[in-house]
C-alpha cells in the first residue's frame, strides 16, 4: 500500500475530472494552491466528451431571470452560484482558451466547431501548465479512520491525506462513463444529508404491443404537442418531438416533461399525457375533415389524405384506440388533437442523461463546504439539483465547481493563518 501522507498534506485534491472538477482545479491554481485531480477513469472528461457528440451545448443565450427559471425547486440555490459565474461568464472563459461560441437559432451556445474535443484539449494544456497534477485509475473508496482519502489503484490502496478536497463525482447517469453514484453511502456514513438519486431527463416506459415495438421502434414522433396536467394540479405543454422506442418514448421533449413525470409515477403508480398529433390543425378543422364522407376509402387512406397522418401517427391511434373509437368520427377527432398515453415507470438512472437528487444544499454552507466533513467541498452533478438539457446541466456543473473552488482555496488560506 503506497502512502502520501506527507506528500499532499499542504495541497488541495480534487476528486473528479468532469467539468465541474476541473473548474475547481483551475479557481485553485489560479489562487496559488498545489492541485491534484484524482478520477477513476483512464482519461479525463469522458462524460464531457460525450456530452458534446452531437454539438457541445454550453450554455444558453436566454435571458438570466428565464435561465434560472430552468432549475425548478432549487432555484434559489443555483441562482447563488450563477450569479457568481453566468453563461456571459462561461463564453468569455470559453474565449480565453481559443474557443469561439455561438448562440444557435434555439437559443443554445454552441462552440464554433461544435466539438468538445478541443476545449478539453486547451483546457488541460492550460491546467498543465498551471502546475495542476493528474492522476488516473484512482478510484476514491472513502476515508480512513484519520480522515485521509482512499483510492483504489491498479497499484492497490493509496492513501492520500490533504487540507482541502473538492468532491465532483457526478451522479448515477452513464456509470460506464465514471458517474456511478458509488459516493453516496460514503457520505451518508459520514452523516452528510442525501436526497435519493433519481433519474432526470430520461424516457419512460410504455408497454407497446410486439406489432408496434417491432415496426416503429426508433421512429421519431414530430410535429406533436405533448400536454400534460398532474394529480396536483401542475401542469406542462410543449410542442417539439420525441422518438419511440423499444420500451417506450424518450426525446427532447419528453426529457422536458420528465422531471413531473417522474414524480407523478412515484406519487400514483402511473402518469398519462395527452399528444397532439396535428398541433398546427384547430379541432374544428380535424373534425369536419375526420367526419367528410371517405366514400369507398380506407380509413387509413382518409386520415392521410384529408390530414397527413400515416406512418408512427397511424400507428399510435391503432395503438391505443379500440376499433370502436377509431371509427367514431367525433371520438377519432377528439383523439387526434389529444391522444392519452399512459407511462408506467421512468427509464432506469444509467440510461438518463442527468441525474436528481445528491447532496442537499442543506448540508452545505455558502461555499459548498459539507457541515459534517469540514475541508471537503462539493459540486456538479452530485448536488441536489436537476435542469432540463439547453446547456443548463453544463452551465451549473462549472458555477458550482468555481464556487467550490474557491471555497477550498479561502478554507487552505484560513489555515496558514
Amino acid at each position: 500500500m503506497a502512502s502520501d501522507d506527507d506528500l499532499l498534506r499542504d495541497a488541495a485534491v480534487v476528486i473528479g475530472a468532469g467539468p465541474a472538477g476541473l473548474m475547481a482545479a483551475e479557481v485553485l491554481a489560479a489562487g496559488g494552491a498545489r492541485v491534484e485531480v484524482f478520477d477513476a477513469m483512464p482519461s479525463v472528461g469522458r462524460k464531457f466528451l460525450l456530452a458534446g457528440k452531437g454539438g457541445l451545448n454550453l450554455t444558453h443565450g436566454e435571458p438570466f431571470e428565464a435561465f434560472v427559471g430552468r432549475y425548478g425547486v432549487r432555484r434559489a440555490e443555483i441562482e447563488g452560484l450563477l450569479r457568481r459565474f453566468d453563461a456571459d461568464a462561461l463564453r468569455a472563459w470559453a474565449q480565453g482558451l481559443g474557443i469561439t461560441t455561438f448562440v444557435g437559432s434555439s437559443g443554445r451556445v454552441f462552440p464554433a466547431d461544435l466539438k468538445a474535443a478541443p476545449l478539453l484539449r486547451a483546457w488541460l494544456h492550460r491546467l498543465r501548465g498551471a502546475g495542476v497534477v493528474f492522476h488516473q485509475r484512482h478510484r476514491w473508496v472513502g476515508w480512513d479512520e484519520t480522515r485521509c482519502a482512499r483510492f483504489e489503484t491498479p497499484d492497490g490502496e493509496r492513501i492520500v491525506e490533504a487540507r482541502a478536497a473538492v468532491l465532483a463525482l457526478g451522479g448515477a447517469s452513464w456509470p460506464q462513463l465514471g458517474s456511478n453514484g458509488a459516493w453516496a453511502p460514503l457520505l451518508a456514513a459520514r452523516g452528510v444529508g442525501l436526497a435519493p438519486l433519481r433519474p432526470s431527463n430520461c424516457g419512460f416506459d410504455v408497454g407497446w404491443s410486439d406489432h408496434f415495438r417491432e415496426r416503429h421502434a426508433g421512429a421519431p414522433i414530430k410535429p406533436v404537442v405533448l400536454d400534460f396536467t398532474a394529480r396536483d394540479g401542475a401542469h406542462f405543454r410543449r410542442q417539439g418531438e420525441f422518438v419511440a422506442t423499444a420500451t417506450g418514448i424518450e426525446g427532447s421533449l419528453v426529457y422536458a416533461a420528465s422531471a413531473l413525470l417522474r414524480e407523478e409515477i412515484a406519487a400514483h403508480g402511473d402518469a398519462t399525457i395527452h399528444l397532439d398529433l396535428l398541433p398546427d390543425r384547430d379541432a374544428g378543422f380535424v373534425a369536419a375533415e375526420v367526419a367528410r364522407p371517405r366514400g369507398s376509402r380506407s380509413l387509413s387512406t382518409h386520415l392521410k389524405s384529408r390530414l397527413g397522418i400515416a406512418g408512427v401517427k397511424a400507428a399510435l391511434l391503432h395503438e391505443l384506440l379500440d376499433r370502436e373509437a377509431m371509427h367514431d368520427p367525433a371520438r377519432l377527432a377528439s383523439a387526434l388533437k389529444a391522444l392519452p398515453l399512459r407511462l408506467t415507470a421512468p427509464r432506469p438512472i444509467a440510461e438518463a442523461i442527468s441525474t436528481a437528487g445528491g447532496v442537499r444544499f442543506e448540508a452545505l454552507d455558502g461555499r459548498l463546504m459539507l457541515q459534517a466533513a469540514p475541508g471537503v467541498f462539493c459540486a456538479g452533478e452530485m448536488l441536489d439539483w436537476e435542469a432540463p438539457t439547453g446547456g443548463y446541466l453544463l452551465s451549473a456543473c462549472f458555477a458550482s465547481g468555481r464556487v467550490a473552488g474557491q471555497g477550498a482555496l479561502d478554507w487552505l488560506a484560513e489555515r496558514r493563518q
